[in-house]
């Protein structure tokens, strides 16, 4: 690939990226088909997703510019069976069982340009979450899959180890799980929740997060009725135990923060909601919470109290 090839490739990346981090700023989570095709990217008449296959090169690229994973229930059969390695890496099956079919190729030629690409996951009610940019590293041609590194996607909704860090196998394998979850997780929740905070209604979707009811390191799954949107305020509240919710969907304020005098933040931010039912909820009654799991944290919250 010549530089001026290498440049046009990274030009439509970017704005591709850009115009992602616009709707996402705007709110949007989730993506159709629809929705990101017949875009204009540095001047290029552009579709960022796959139409039936998981891998996607527009017909003026060299190189790949998208993957996708369909969304499956937990323990559902996976057309392709994309795993994270004990490395910590994920792997994305090749198209196929030839290494050499033009999608691979174009899959490889993304590999050797050091070019990133868009991963389209799944999300649980329908349509896509964008994770971006990832780097296909390597690959293993006797195993037909390429090995996928997402530690450049940015992650604001979770606090991450340092990657300096020496972390053990196996718990550098469940970190990659869970960062390649909480995109889609997020944007599933969101949905359901209408981007609105369940217990104050806030919808500035910057400042919200998908909080887990009950927590990963718990096994908690990442599905809509282990979920609650929660703003940023009410998101620590929950996890430090200062706020709780009841099976009932009603919230509970500690005991001793309720007798604390502070200031109006304190008051109206927290301390008015005790007592109050969540203000939004989902519309459908099976992505409502999982009332045996607001139970579990719910008593987590009494022992703290």
């Amino acid at each position: 690939m010549s530089p001026d090839e290498r440049l046009r490739e990274l030009a439509v990346r970017h704005a591709a990226f850009a115009w992602l981090d616009s709707q996402r700023a705007a709110g949007r989570e989730t993506f159709s088909q629809k929705d990101t095709t017949n875009l204009t990217l540095a001047g290029e008449s552009i579709r960022l997703m796959p139409t039936q296959q998981g891998i996607w090169k527009p017909g003026q690229l060299a190189a790949a510019l998208a993957i996708r994973t369909v969304y499956r229930p937990d323990g559902s059969d996976r057309p392709y069976d994309d795993a994270v390695g004990t490395d910590g890496f994920y792997r994305y099956k090749m198209r196929g069982d030839d290494p050499h079919h033009f999608q691979n190729r174009a899959l490889r030629t993304a590999m050797h340009e050091r070019l990133p690409l868009i991963w389209w996951l799944g999300v649980q009610g329908g349509g896509y979450s964008a994770l971006y940019p990832i780097y296909l590293v390597s690959e293993e041609r006797t195993q037909l899959q390429f090995v996928v590194d997402i530690d450049t996607v940015p992650q604001p909704d979770i606090i991450w180890p340092s990657t300096e860090l020496e972390l053990d196998p196996s718990y550098r394998q469940q970190l990659t799980k869970l960062r390649l979850h909480q995109r889609p997780f997020r944007a599933a929740v969101l949905r359901a929740y209408r981007t609105s905070c369940a217990v104050c209604s806030f919808r500035h979707s910057d400042l919200l997060d998908a909080a887990h009811i009950q927590e990963d390191s718990s096994g908690g799954r990442p599905v809509v009725t282990n979920g609650l949107t929660l703003c940023k305020m009410h998101h620590a509240a929950y996890d430090r135990r200062i706020l709780g919710i009841t099976p009932t969907y009603e919230v509970r304020i500690n005991a001793k923060v309720l007798e604390e005098v502070d200031g109006p933040m304190l008051r109206h931010g927290i301390q008015e909601f005790h007592g109050k039912r969540l203000m939004v909820l989902p519309d459908r009654r099976t992505d409502r919470p999982d009332r045996s799991l607001l139970e579990e944290r719910f008593q987590t919250f009494l022992n703290a109290s």
